[in-house]
């Protein structure tokens, strides 16, 4: 009997992780607005407590409505299993939580979300971790800032704010001679535009809150295994290869395989961190993933016609959107983002910081938010906000410089996202 034949993109967006509701019928995933699951006998909860089968506890650890989500994210990114959890920030200190230890480093891109960038250069330092921040355009110096003590490497595939696509193919095989998981934050492309499995990523992380919702409304992260890294090759993941007090010696590695990262980061990540998904914000995510692929196209046609429109102004100085062929990173976003480089990149004003607080202060459509991946048109100042804690030095290898503004393009006319810039860049210039 042959294989059945994969379902598309199209179809994985609405029906993965989704099956009628055995109880009800009820088409739609329902929300299971519940704590706590009753075990059919005391032997079903002592084999669910030893992971011994899969199932539902307390929704701390799982949860109907998350699970749905999880299934559905990781069928659409092509990885062996997820987990979903509170922000897109909780996602990165869950993706490392598993891999590092006191004394132990990742080395990460210079072109970061600006939080992100914060959390991997103070807050980690907390855990007794540290960071290294390397151009990603500079394989040597990546190879160089990887030593005995690196865990993991980490990108974004469309860096935030510039709109940057990373390289994942040759970051993948610097992360392979290593030995090292590569993480990919995969927000700003979402798994419609760019797989990083596919480009040799070893874990994809996502804010849930941003493209995948589309609208929003909630927060939520969620990170992708892709099942392929051998955990116990090295001797480095020692959460991963060795026995786990917590389960009475179980090895995770060993027992599951493939979904050893996923079930540690159910076990033991959620269990102790709590960083938990609630099932409305999930609910809110799995509708918003039915017309991702509708999204994103309107998001990248879009991006598209302003982005060019910009490039032409008079007051404009540079445009950094990879899907402009003026862009130095043009080509590569063909190959790592066939479909489109997204819809958020930069725009560098030549009347400098006083041009950009008045163009911000003057748009109409736009909405001046600290968030992205919006169905509406959005705007910041990076520079005094989102990359605000940052040093200058920080500031300019993210692309987040005094005289820059970031725009995330929505889903409106695109002849009314240039109307309300051409009526601002002229009070700004002015």
């Amino acid at each position: 009997m042959s294989e059945p034949k994969p379902q598309g993109f199209d179809t994985l967006q609405i029906h993965a992780g989704a099956t009628p509701d055995p109880a009800t019928g009820a088409r739609q995933v329902p929300i299971y607005q519940t704590t706590a699951y009753v075990f059919r006998d005391a032997e079903h909860a002592a084999a669910l407590f030893n992971l011994q089968e899969v199932g539902y506890i307390y929704s701390r650890l799982t949860n109907p409505t998350v699970a749905a989500l999880a299934e559905r994210i990781c069928a659409l990114e092509g990885g062996a299993g997820a987990v979903c959890c509170s922000s897109g920030h909780a996602a990165q200190i869950m993706a490392l939580f598993p891999l590092m230890g006191p004394g132990r480093n990742i080395v990460a891109s210079t072109r970061l979300y600006g939080g992100t960038v914060t959390q991997f250069s103070q807050t980690i330092k907390r855990f007794g971790w540290s960071c290294t921040f390397v151009d990603f355009e500079d394989h040597d110096a990546l190879r160089a800032a990887i030593d005995d003590d690196t865990r993991a490497i980490f990108c974004e595939s469309i860096a935030n704010p510039g709109g940057y696509i990373t390289d994942l193919d040759a970051i993948s095989a610097i992360a392979d001679e290593a030995g090292l998981p590569l993480i990919v934050d995969n927000t700003s492309a979402s798994p419609y535009l760019c797989n990083p499995i596919k480009h040799g990523a070893t874990l994809v992380v996502h804010s849930t809150t941003k493209y995948l919702t589309g609208n929003g409304t909630v927060t939520g992260g969620c990170i992708v295994d892709s099942g392929k890294f051998d955990w116990s090759a090295s001797g480095k993941f020692p959460s991963l290869s060795e026995p786990e007090p917590a389960y009475h010696g179980l090895t995770f590695h060993e027992a599951l395989g493939p979904m050893a990262f996923t079930f540690h980061s159910i076990a033991v990540g959620l269990r102790d961190l709590g960083m938990t998904m609630n099932p409305q914000g999930a609910h809110y995510t799995l509708m918003g993933i039915e017309t991702l692929s509708l999204r994103m196209q309107k998001h990248v046609e879009n991006a598209q016609k302003v982005a060019a429109w910009l490039e032409a102004h008079p007051a404009v100085e540079k445009v950094t959107y990879a899907g402009l062929p003026s862009s130095p990173y043009a080509e590569r976003a063909k190959r790592i983002c066939p479909r489109g480089a997204g819809a958020l990149f930069t725009v560098a004003l030549k009347g400098g910081y006083d041009a950009c607080v008045k163009l911000v202060d003057s748009l109409e459509l736009f909405s001046h938010v600290a968030n992205l991946g919006d169905a509406r048109s959005l705007i910041i100042h990076s520079a005094s906000t989102t990359h605000r804690q940052l040093s200058p030095e920080q500031q300019e290898a993210a692309g987040a410089v005094p005289n820059v503004v970031r725009l995330s393009i929505g889903i409106e006319d695109a002849d009314d996202i240039i109307a309300d810039l051409e009526q601002a860049l002229a009070k700004a210039a002015g």
